[in-house]
């Protein structure tokens, strides 16, 4: 295990630790207990990194003080990261810890993307922007698929579209804050601000409109079952069948918006747990993009829910390549430790 990196990647939900061989052969651990000598740093994912954390960091005292102040902008994400951090370097104080962003891949967003249509005085006073998220698992699968217009789907339990330009980010959907795009598995995606504003003056307290938006919303609130793509898909209701179509065509439409940044479209790649294993959303939010010369091969398109690894599932006539993308971010964030280490 030389040259081996622990990843820590703490969700809202779930902790899940990792070793990265040098090959990147990547093997889970349940333990932050490893030996001194096993690894030589340790990768923390970190959602936000707000408009100063625009590449991989070495964490001291310094960085950890600094990096409370953006709990605020992601607080479910943030704060068992931060969690994660304290316990890890406490585990291990004698090798180096790397914060790695999962906005830092959208810092060369341009600012016409960017900007939010505020006054400046608003903006710069309170650091808002779109600082787009899930870039550690874009960045992924821009490597593996490098080509010029590329848009990557990160569907899973947080749902992002971003259009990626020769390997960099130009445009996505998350924004200030994770809650923005298309809508995921409990958060709503893009709301209309009046709506709420309507809820605030109808009397809802700031707390509630906060549950409501993360944790009530999304697949869930549309279907009032379940905000999980699988067990949708096997349920027989109206509302179900209804929640994934709206969905697909959030997915689609914003597809649609990233081929228009990027001036055309060369290929889609499809990621994270919904990206990799729903053949049926694939399939619904191709076949609404046949205007862009998107053609998916059903029978590539099944086989891809259990394939290891990579695939391809476009159609022989299809004018845009169609790739399905296995996650990698512990990777993302090992080569990071790994290169701030030996540098």
């Amino acid at each position: 295990m030389s040259g081996a990196v622990l990843v820590v990647n703490a969700g809202s939900t779930s902790l899940k630790l990792s070793i990265v061989a040098p090959d990147d052969d990547e093997v889970p651990v349940d333990s932050l207990q490893v030996a001194h000598g096993q690894v030589v740093a340790v990768g923390h994912r970190l959602v936000h990194g707000g408009a100063h954390f625009r590449e991989p960091m070495v964490i001291d005292d310094d960085v950890e003080r600094r990096l409370m102040s953006l709990v605020a902008l992601a607080p479910l994400h943030m704060h068992p990261a931060l969690d994660a951090i304290r316990q890890a370097r406490a585990a291990l104080p004698d090798v180096p810890h790397v914060a790695a962003f999962d906005t830092a891949f959208h810092a060369t967003i341009p600012d016409v993307a960017a900007d939010y249509a505020l006054p400046a005085d608003i903006r710069d006073q309170h650091g808002i922007r779109r600082y787009g998220f899930h870039g550690l698992s874009v960045q992924w699968a821009a490597q593996r698929v490098p080509v010029p217009r590329l848009v990557v789907c990160h569907l899973g339990g947080g749902c992002s579209v971003t259009a990626v330009r020769d390997g960099s980010s130009i445009d996505t959907t998350m924004g200030f804050t994770p809650l923005d795009g298309v809508p995921m598995a409990t958060r709503s995606g893009a709301v209309d601000p009046g709506v709420l504003l309507y809820l605030l003056r109808a009397g809802m307290s700031v707390d509630e409109l906060d549950r409501l938006l993360e944790q009530r919303s999304g697949l869930l609130g549309l279907s009032g079952e379940s905000g999980s793509v699988k067990d949708l898909e096997t349920s027989s209701s109206f509302a179900a069948d209804h929640a994934l179509k709206v969905f697909e065509y959030r997915v689609a439409t914003a597809i649609g918006a990233a081929a228009v940044a990027l001036d055309g479209l060369d290929a889609i790649v499809f990621t994270a747990g919904i990206g990799e294993h729903s053949p049926r959303v694939r399939a619904n939010v191709c076949a609404r993009l046949g205007t862009l010369g998107v053609r998916v091969d059903d029978a590539a398109n099944a086989a891809a829910a259990g394939h290891v690894g990579d695939a391809e599932v476009a159609a022989s006539d299809s004018g845009v390549r169609i790739v399905v993308v296995h996650a990698r971010e512990g990777v993302v964030i090992a080569r990071a430790a790994r290169t701030l280490v030996e540098n």
